[in-house]
């Protein structure tokens, strides 16, 4: 069974690739501001984060179901994750000033992150089910970094196009003190979410190791 990823996130290709699974990756096109301003209107309401997660990633595999569809024999992954402090959504911090203030405000405290899922079972070429699943985490930042070890880690870069501006699996492990979760919730793809949908989708998990030690 192949698995076909709507996302060009190398941290969500990384999590497949270290589980076993080399997936085949799509760019999604989504105008997200319109499609979630549109879905808010017709529900008369603000989605929540853990709703918005699920809503974009199902909004990304459908888009590569649809435009990529004639190409595609297996099951297809989109996903979304944001990370929220006190309530607040924070998204890519895209300036330095941002992440460092950001990292600041979560220094000491414990944040939460959701990834959503969201898998189409398109195998033999034609859509047969779909169904999603937001998994959270929380992520609590040491107490004891020091302002200078935060200004440093800014300016690697690393964080500016991070939601909550931090990587697990990067500069910033260091700093994260403790996970309570998937730690690859935390890396934008939980990967028990995902085994979760595929079998409920009725194939084994199994069946998705295509990379490396897997196939041993």
């Amino acid at each position: 069974m192949r698995l076909y990823l709507a996302s060009t996130s190398p941290a969500r290709l990384s999590v497949l690739r270290a589980a076993g699974i080399d997936p085949i990756c799509f760019s999604p096109e989504v105008d997200e501001d319109a499609e979630v301003a549109a879905r808010e209107a017709e529900l008369g309401r603000a989605l929540t984060a853990p709703e918005l997660t699920e809503y974009l990633g199902r909004l990304k595999a459908e888009d590569v179901v649809r435009r990529h569809g004639h190409e595609i024999d297996g099951l297809v992954l989109g996903g979304d994750s944001m990370f929220l402090l006190d309530g607040e959504i924070l998204g890519k911090p895209h300036l330095p000033e941002v992440a460092l203030e950001r990292s600041r405000q979560h220094r000491g405290r414990t944040g939460v992150l959701h990834s959503g899922h969201w898998v189409i079972d398109h195998s033999g070429g034609e859509h047969r089910a779909a169904a999603g699943e937001v998994d959270t985490a929380l992520v609590s930042l040491a107490a004891d970094v020091t302002d200078a070890e935060l200004a440093a880690y800014v300016a690697t870069g690393e964080p500016l196009e991070l939601a909550g501006g931090f990587a697990i699996d990067g500069l910033a492990g260091a700093f994260i003190e403790s996970i309570e979760g998937a730690p690859s919730c935390v890396m934008g793809l939980s990967l028990p979410a995902l085994r979760r949908l595929v079998t409920g989708l009725g194939h084994d998990y199994p069946a998705l190791w295509n990379l490396g030690t897997a196939l041993a």
